[in-house]
C-alpha cells in the first residue's frame, strides 16, 4: 500500500462530511469507534499494541495545502504552510498515517515546538497543552482512483486550537488496526448538521 499517497487528492477522491451521530457513517461498526473517538489517539495505540508504539515521519516540509485544507484553516488557498505526514506504528505494522498541517501564523511563541517534533507524537503534546481544545470531525471514506488498487480506507480529520491558533489533523486508518482486540470506547460525535466540505 502507498503509505505517502493515502492523503494525496492525486491518488484519493476525498469528500469530507460532518455528520451529527455516529450510526449515520456508513462505516462498519468498529471503524465508528476509531472514526469518533475524541480522546488521544496515541494513547489508544500504545494500549492496542501493549506499549510497542512509534512515530515515523515520512515528510517533513514547507508546501501548499490542499484547497479543502486551506478552507478548514481559514488561510488562503496556495499560502504556505508546514506539512508534516507521519506512519504511526504499533507491533511493527503500519496502523494509521496521519498528515498534519500547521500554518506559518500557528507557529509562533510556545507552538514553535511543533515545528521541531521529530519523531515524537503530536498527540502527546496536543493533549497536554491546558489551551488545546478540538473543532469538529469531518469523515472520509477514501478510494483509490485507481481501479487496480481496489480499496478504501476510512479517515477523520479536525482542527486543534493551541492558544487560539489552528493546525489540521488528518488520520487514515488502515485495515490492519481493524484486525486488533482493542477498541477504543463508543462515543458520539459532534453533534452537528450534516454538511460537506
Amino acid at each position: 500500500m502507498p503509505f505517502k499517497s493515502a492523503l494525496s487528492a492525486i491518488n484519493f477522491d476525498t469528500r469530507w462530511t460532518t455528520y451529527r451521530r455516529p450510526n449515520q457513517l456508513q462505516a462498519p461498526r468498529i471503524w465508528r469507534r476509531w472514526l469518533c473517538d475524541r480522546g488521544s489517539l496515541t494513547q489508544h495505540l500504545i494500549a492496542a499494541s501493549n506499549n510497542n508504539f512509534r512515530v515515523e515521519v515520512e515528510q517533513q516540509c514547507w508546501s501548499i495545502p490542499s484547497r479543502s485544507e486551506a478552507k478548514v484553516l481559514g488561510i488562503k488557498h496556495r499560502q504556505v504552510a508546514l506539512i508534516r505526514e507521519v506512519k504511526l506504528i504499533g507491533n511493527d505494522q503500519p496502523y494509521v498515517v496521519a498528515r498534519t498541517v500547521i500554518p506559518a501564523g500557528t507557529l509562533t511563541g510556545k507552538q514553535k515546538q511543533l515545528a521541531t517534533l521529530g519523531n515524537r507524537s503530536l498527540g502527546s503534546l496536543l493533549f497536554n497543552e491546558p489551551s488545546m481544545r478540538r473543532g469538529k470531525f469531518q469523515i472520509s471514506r477514501l478510494t483509490s482512483n485507481s481501479e487496480k488498487a481496489g480499496y478504501s480506507l476510512w479517515a477523520r480529520r479536525s482542527v486543534f486550537y493551541l492558544s487560539n491558533k489552528p493546525l489540521l489533523v488528518s488520520e487514515v486508518f488502515l485495515p490492519v488496526l481493524g484486525q486488533l482486540d482493542y477498541q477504543p470506547p463508543l462515543l458520539s460525535c459532534d453533534k452537528i448538521p450534516l454538511k460537506k466540505a
